[in-house]
């Protein structure tokens, strides 16, 4: 959209300078503005960069002041008659509400709430007297609206309306006005629609923070409302009267009756816990605790020291038996004995034997320096040493022995003690869960003869009382008919709907717009995705796009689809303008040495990418250009099926090697257009992996240098990924984006999962755009869609 503003305006050498001094400026303005895409590519800088420098000329307030009325203004061309529809209902449903609603009068009577009982008869009347409080205004209030009141009151209606024989009382006249005659009824039983319609008409309010309470009641009948509101007060003062008489009488039969409960209730319980003492053999100390608890105390203090005694004879045993393991009788050193520790030492056998045969040791060691090692007197010695050292162990197995016998005796007593203690324990649990169920016992019969206690005195008390059932609330402003009528109120009801109307109107229509979350105006384009818009294609009318059936030859391109041949059959036309305009977007935007193969992508499919890849390619070749046009959508390749229906061979082939890309490609001698097409001869399971093998990347090296151009219809991103694997060896991409049907977020989405997509866009295209209804949408520049500014250049939507 931009290039095309800047083609047909008389700015168009402003851009020029502008675009030749974009190289020295490297800010991204479109960063801050955009968090959900923080990287965008050089190209995009600079076109919405020379964008940002037309629009900005105006000062920033007078924009925004002028978006708003705009917004407005074109709001309301959008939604007005949703608007005119609502508020025209709105009345209609005024008017007839003004129709059949007959006149209401409502008559107001106001009651006075007090506590009039003199503060010795609150201390000493047997009910609780509670204070005036927000609560029991609150609940007074759903009282007087409660069917017993309404009820009494009607009754008390019927019981008084004999005044005049010849006129209808008002009992009479209520029933008639529900449609029951009164010769049908005997008594003055309400209906139920009685009392519905009472309550309905019947409202109560505290008046500000007094504790006076507004009784109204609305009927059609105005004298009859002023009566039945002064009746309502009346039989809500006799309620309160013999509510606080029945309470008082019945307190007082329920004190006797509770008393006489309690008793029995506070003996039984005494009596039980004395039977439960006596049936389980209970017996305490004079500190309240059961003796078995003495008893298992005393048997864990023994058991700790049994258990101590057979750990002591069990570690002597243990060291005796190591002495005996690691001194054999054929041993001739007793220094493993003395590493056993002072248990040994402490024999007086064993210590005497000890330094005899330390005395031989010296002895034959003397001997032995003097005489050597073989004579008879050192033989002797050593002799002598031996047999002391099996006297030496002979002492130690009797300890062995001894301490053995002494294990024994201590794991037997250890083990008598620990029977006696499960025992006990045992015994102590029974115990304690029958003491546990007497303290129970024990602590219902005391609460019993306490509460006995405390009712007994508050009867006492009472029975020597006298109660005053006094009511608390009294009439201070009793009801007259009303003057006028409250309801319906015509100025109220007409204004009423007329604005309420008309808000309902602006609500819904801004909510509807609200949720139309697609793109409509290349500047929502703009700030939504920080990318410049570089043609608005409008909407083709297949009807008004001819088309050529012909038959084809082998290799030559199927114009058989009008919509794919629009740039070539209608050349003056809007949408081979905006298809100029997506060229000079690109050749313009120079954002790496070249931008040779371009890539024509979108968010979903049937947005219209295969179109404007189709058309632009046919532009460039018109132009003298060398062309190619290639087909990777692999996986639905609409386009070759337009424009080589009868292809067998195409871009799976060329890289699989099977056939030379001559083979291969279709062409279009009218505009020098070179086809290569995707025959989709199989399922493809991975189509992304065949788009970044190196035969691909080859391929596309290969046409580089061949053509002049290389135009790429790729699949869209949101449903498959192979359009992402293309930025290896694609320069450059050309994002097209439907017109009031592709959503926001979709769009954000599949950009934001494809950076390496995104940095290299060079602009979207807003396609299939309703030219009429633009104007609506944008406000600000809704002269530049008006159809009579292309007359002055001869463009027209008639074929060439």
């Amino acid at each position: 959209m931009i290039w095309t503003t800047a083609l047909y305006s008389n700015s168009f050498e402003k851009l020029r300078i502008l675009i030749a001094r974009l190289p020295e400026r490297d800010r991204k303005p479109g960063m801050d503005k955009n968090p959900m895409l923080q990287s965008n590519p050089p190209q995009a800088d600079r076109t919405r960069l020379a964008y940002q420098n037309i629009e900005g000329m105006q000062p920033a307030n007078e924009n925004n002041f002028e978006d708003t009325i705009n917004f407005i203004k074109g709001l309301a061309r959008r939604q007005y008659a949703l608007v005119i529809f609502t508020t025209a209902i709105s009345l209609a449903l005024g008017a007839l509400y003004l129709v059949v609603t007959p006149p209401t009068y409502t008559a107001h009577t106001r009651l006075l709430l007090g506590n009039p009982n003199m503060p010795l008869v609150q201390q000493q009347s047997l009910g609780t007297e509670r204070a005036i409080d927000q609560t029991l205004i609150d609940t007074q209030l759903q009282v007087l609206r409660s069917r017993s009141i309404i009820t009494a009151a009607i009754q008390q209606l019927g019981s008084g309306d004999n005044s005049d024989p010849n006129q209808p009382g008002i009992f009479e006249r209520i029933r008639r006005w529900f449609g029951r005659a009164s010769k049908d009824q005997t008594t003055n039983q309400p209906s139920e629609a009685m009392i519905e319609a009472f309550q309905k008409s019947l409202s109560a309010a505290r008046i500000d923070r007094s504790n006076v309470i507004d009784i109204s009641f609305s009927w059609s009948n105005k004298v009859d409302a002023a009566k039945i509101a002064n009746t309502i007060a009346n039989a809500y003062i006799a309620d309160q009267l013999n509510a606080k008489f029945e309470a008082n009488e019945n307190a007082l039969l329920w004190l006797q009756q509770r008393l006489k409960t309690l008793g029995e209730q506070a003996d039984n319980a005494e009596r039980a816990v004395n039977a439960y003492k006596s049936q389980h053999n209970i017996v305490t100390s004079s500190e309240g605790t059961p003796v078995d608890e003495q008893q298992i105390t005393e048997l864990n203090s023994r058991l700790a020291a049994a258990r101590a005694q057979t750990t002591e004879a069990t570690v002597r045993l243990d060291r005796y038996e190591s002495v005996l393991k690691n001194n054999p009788e054929t041993s001739d050193s007793i220094g493993t004995m003395d590493a056993a520790g002072s248990d040994l030492l402490i024999s007086p056998i064993i210590t005497t034997l000890r330094q005899q045969y330390l005395d031989l040791q010296r002895r034959e060691n003397e001997y032995a320096a003097k005489f050597g090692k073989d004579h008879l007197a050192v033989v002797n010695l050593r002799n002598r040493m031996r047999d002391i050292r099996r006297s030496i162990l002979q002492e130690v197995r009797r300890l062995t022995e001894a301490v053995r016998n002494d294990q024994a005796i201590a794991k037997h007593r250890q083990e008598e003690i620990e029977k006696q203690l499960a025992e006990a324990v045992a015994l102590s649990r029974s115990t304690n869960a029958a003491s546990v169920t007497l303290r129970e016992l024990q602590t219902k019969a005391k609460e019993y003869r306490n509460l006995y206690d405390t009712f007994l005195q508050r009867y006492m008390g009472s029975t020597q009382q006298q109660s005053f059932p006094i009511s608390e609330a009294r009439v201070i402003y009793a009801a007259t008919p009303p003057l006028t009528k409250s309801k319906p109120k015509t100025l109220v009801v007409f204004a009423l709907s007329l604005f309420g109307g008309i808000g309902l109107g602006s609500g819904l229509a801004f909510l509807r717009d609200l949720m139309d979350r697609v793109f409509r105006t290349p500047s929502q384009m703009e700030e939504t995705l920080g990318l410049p818009c570089l043609s608005v294609v409008p909407l083709l009318d297949p009807a008004k796009s001819p088309s050529y059936h012909q038959e084809n030859g082998l290799g030559t391109l199927s114009k058989a689809s009008s919509l794919h041949w629009a740039v070539v059959n209608m050349p003056l036309s809007r949408f081979a303008e905006s298809i100029r305009s997506i060229k000079l977007g690109i050749d313009l935007s120079r954002g790496q040495a070249s931008n040779k193969v371009i890539g024509v992508t979108s968010t979903q499919p049937d947005e219209g990418k295969s179109t404007i890849a189709a058309c632009l390619a046919q532009l460039i070749g018109q132009s003298g250009k060398s062309v190619i046009l290639i087909d990777c959508d692999l996986r639905n390749p609409s386009l070759s099926k337009v424009l080589a229906p009868n292809a067998k061979i195409g871009l799976i082939e060329v890289l699989f090697g099977t056939q030379p890309i001559e083979q291969a490609i279709w062409t279009d001698t009218e505009t020098n257009l070179v086809f290569l097409p995707a025959v989709k001869n199989r399922t493809l399971l991975h189509s992304s992996e065949m788009l970044t093998t190196d035969p691909m990347r080859i391929l596309v090296e290969k046409l580089r240098s061949t053509y002049d151009y290389v135009i790429i219809d790729l699949p869209p991103l949101a449903p498959i990924v192979d359009a992402r694997a293309s930025s290896t060896f694609v320069d450059c991409f050309v994002y097209v984006v439907e017109w009031g049907r592709t959503k926001i977020d979709v769009v954000k989405h599949a950009l934001h999962s494809a950076p390496n997509v995104y940095e290299n866009v060079i602009g979207t295209v807003l396609n299939k755009t309703d030219i009429n209804g633009m104007a609506s949408y944008d406000g600000s520049r809704s002269d530049y869609y008006n159809e009579s500014y292309y007359s002055h250049y001869g463009p027209s939507d008639t074929p060439s």
